[in-house]
């Protein structure tokens, strides 16, 4: 019996229907921890009472309402700058006295039910069961309100979410066509430079994405085909290498200052040994286990002799090190594993001030995944570790059975995803050390739980196989 509705769009509006209530109606959002202002200019937004208290404004309360100000981009180089200026500009034409969040927000919900469409579109099967599951997890996992609640906010985990979700909706999509169009190809590769200028924390897995772009070289066999994903395979690596290069001064030397002083040298036993390696004088060591914004560090975070000895060393050199003491790195990945299975930072308050809650109140609303990921998944180095062996280890042996082009092409999709997870889980380490880690990680946790919604999606799959071949 045929269906009154296609599975994707039974997606559609399921997402809308919970989305609405959580962003909309009843908005939910995160306050703003200090970042949110560069991205607020390129939209020309600006705070709505330049009186507001600092309690007020930051940490405690999230804030729909803005009002206006200049356009700046600056130097500050992101992809999320694009929905923010369009979502400034529709503000205007909305109201042209005040700014409301949801503008925004509704870009994000657009962009994010079509991922949830392509990738029911093209992942959904004939059994009834891996159908129910399929839906079922995404609804319970990535609409959750820990994932939800930025799209009312003026954070990049908004956007890294959305495009991370399309890019490899849009991946399989492509490999599962039997014909893909170029125009399926191009969004593709355009949703793959939105997820890597998003952030600088994004960077390396251009690379990854590079490398399975390139792959789809072999999918046809015409010229067009070929000269366009050769095109954006060019356009792909530019992006990657112009978010290295153009990261602001200032923010590379906050970097570096956070992996340095709240990284390499945070509870370090030999904190003046470690600077010596790193080609930093000792007298430094006084600075140990600091991070930039703490206000009582013994030398400034931006005296000119931290300044400038920092200019002489990179994340390179930091690299260097923990490949030289894999022992020390090894603390830090279990470091991360810790504050690995929150979605959210809990430090951030979820309602507005009028919504009578207390001050730094979060929302649970609709976080049934987030709130078992935080209370019952195992955060240890050594899950994390198993979770991702057990994946991989799977993969390979699906890869040698498999035959054709397009099935090794879906594994290496799948691949390229585990290989994201593990960028985005020790990434930060090396580029920011311990600071805020459990927003730092937000790339694993996306990961991770794609990971994981793909593996449950796997036994359902060999389960209804298995019964199948029984009747």
């Amino acid at each position: 019996m045929r269906s009154w509705i296609r599975l994707e769009w039974l997606m559609v509006i399921a997402a809308a229907i919970v989305l609405l209530q959580l962003l909309f109606l009843s908005p939910i959002g995160v306050a703003n921890n200090g970042d949110f202002y560069r991205m607020m200019l390129a939209g020309g937004i600006d705070f709505a009472d330049p009186g507001e208290s600092y309690r007020d404004k930051f940490f405690g309360y999230f804030h729909s309402v803005y009002h206006y100000g200049p356009f700046s981009i600056g130097s500050y180089v992101s992809s999320q700058i694009i929905p923010v200026f369009i979502a400034g500009m529709v503000g205007r034409l909305v109201d042209p006295q005040q700014f409301d969040i949801r503008i925004l927000s509704l870009l994000y919900t657009i962009l994010y039910i079509a991922a949830l469409y392509v990738i029911v579109k093209y992942n959904k099967q004939r059994s009834i069961a891996f159908n129910t599951v399929l839906m079922a997890c995404l609804l319970l996992v990535f609409l959750d309100i820990g994932y939800a609640a930025y799209f009312n906010s003026f954070f990049g985990e908004a956007v890294t979410l959305i495009f991370m979700l399309l890019t490899f909706g849009l991946a399989l999509a492509v490999i599962r066509s039997d014909k893909p169009s170029i125009w399926l190809l191009t969004t593709f590769f355009l949703s793959a430079v939105c997820l890597i200028g998003t952030k600088l924390q994004n960077a390396p897995i251009g690379l990854l994405l590079l490398l399975l772009g390139l792959r789809f070289w072999k999918l046809r066999t015409d010229r067009p085909w070929r000269r366009t994903v050769g095109a954006w395979s060019a356009v792909v690596l530019l992006a990657t290498v112009t978010m290295y290069t153009a990261a602001p001064n200032e923010l590379k030397h906050i970097n570096l200052y956070q992996t340095v002083f709240f990284g390499v040298l945070k509870n370090s036993p030999e904190p003046a040994a470690d600077l010596r390696e790193l080609g930093l004088p000792e007298a430094f060591k006084v600075n140990a286990g600091t991070n930039f914004f703490q206000a009582d560090s013994v030398i400034r975070q931006d005296d000119p002799r931290i300044l400038e000895a920092l200019k002489g060393i990179s994340h390179k050199d930091v690299l260097l090190y923990y490949v030289k003491h894999p022992g020390r790195f090894k603390q830090k990945l279990e470091r991360a594993a810790e504050n690995g299975m929150s979605i959210r930072p809990l430090y951030l308050g979820s309602y507005e001030k009028e919504a009578g809650k207390p001050y730094g109140a979060v929302s649970y609303t609709y976080s049934a995944w987030s709130t078992f990921k935080l209370k019952h998944m195992p955060n240890n180095l050594g899950f994390v570790a198993a979770f991702a062996a057990v994946y991989l280890i799977i993969l390979g042996v699906e890869y040698v059975r498999r035959g054709s082009v397009r099935q090794r092409l879906y594994l290496e999709a799948l691949l390229v995803l585990a290989l994201a997870g593990i960028f985005g889980f020790a990434v930060p380490l090396v580029g920011d050390g311990e600071a805020d880690l459990g927003k730092h990680l937000f790339l694993f946790n996306v990961c991770f739980d794609m990971m994981m919604v793909v593996s449950v999606l796997y036994v359902v799959h060999r389960i209804a196989r298995l019964i199948s071949a029984k009747n």
